[in-house]
């Protein structure tokens, strides 16, 4: 299965659909990171999102998304890349209680504090600033959050559908165009706009049929009857920046006496990224070499130098 962001466009040119799909990458977003069923789908559902809305960017840089509140889920957040890698974190709070049946509001919004966050990020060197919409987490799924958002924040007729689990995240997103319409070169002009067509017959969607149905079979299921335009698809990866080099960097910072005094109570140094979970481990030999300097380094032996 490959990891795809794809695009339709309706006969008349009002409706666009897209849908995710996530597999290897949501699976290695999983790998070191370990989180109660409800928490690990609500993340795969804000990772499906978080795509859908950047399939619509003109931006040289990254969406972020983040939900933030008061309950036992302190923070989630979710970085699209303009390249299309994402990566995905949860922060729970410590000694944190999660009924297995938990959704958005009991996760994240208890006492009704929950924020939802949009940020954009451009490259460094490019003449756009970044920005930031925040939004009440108002809403019984992230679905209708996001549709709340578009509606009010940029003013667009949105629906989004969205499923997670273990092995997948999914979603279906439609989105009511600006403009007069056309109608698409070999296509017939529907007799009514598309839009609320399309609305009503992608409400019939079921959440098993995110999760089990390829992209195409989905959009061929729901608008058969359609005339539309797929444009090519994007193919999507996970990627955290993380290196040993970078955690290296930050145990420097720390200083050869701290380093010590942490091996003196055990056997190796363990530090996991605070965004993908990634683990990386520094024994006594390797923060030794942290603090020597490259010319204190012995010369390679010359028999084995490439040329």
């Amino acid at each position: 299965m490959t990891d795809q962001l794809n695009k339709y466009l309706f006969a008349d040119q009002l409706t666009r659909a897209q849908t995710v799909e996530l597999h290897h990458s949501w699976q290695a977003g999983l790998e070191h990171q370990h989180y109660p069923d409800c928490v690990r789908d609500l993340l795969g559902e804000l990772a499906a999102a978080a795509v859908l809305l950047a399939g619509n960017l003109k931006l040289d840089g990254s969406l972020v998304l983040q939900a933030q509140g008061d309950g036992p889920v302190a923070l989630m957040v979710v970085e699209c890349t303009s390249d299309f890698t994402i990566r995905a974190t949860a922060t729970l709070r410590e000694d944190a209680v999660i009924p297995e049946d938990a959704n958005l509001q009991n996760l994240l919004n208890t006492y009704d504090n929950g924020r939802f966050i949009v940020v954009l990020e451009p490259k460094p060197n490019t003449d756009l600033k970044p920005y930031q919409g925040i939004v009440p987490l108002q809403g019984q799924n992230l679905a209708e959050v996001l549709e709340n958002y578009m509606k009010h924040s940029e003013q667009l007729d949105t629906k989004i559908f969205l499923a997670a689990n273990a092995d997948k995240a999914s979603g279906l997103l439609l989105q009511r165009l600006p403009g007069t319409g056309g109608t698409i070169e070999g296509t017939e002009a529907p007799e009514e706009p598309s839009w609320d067509r399309a609305k009503q017959l992608a409400e019939t969607v079921k959440t098993e049929e995110l999760l089990e149905l390829a992209a195409p079979e989905l959009i061929h299921r729901l608008f058969w009857q359609e005339d539309l335009l797929q444009l090519e698809p994007t193919e999507l990866q996970w990627h955290c920046p993380c290196t040993r080099e970078r955690v290296a960097d930050m145990l420097r910072m720390l200083g050869r006496a701290e380093i010590e005094s942490i091996l003196s109570e055990r056997d190796h140094i363990e530090v996991a990224c605070n965004f993908c979970g990634k683990p990386y481990q520094f024994d006594a030999v390797d923060s030794a070499q942290l603090f020597i300097a490259p010319s204190d380094q012995p010369n390679p032996d010359p028999s084995n130098t490439l040329h």
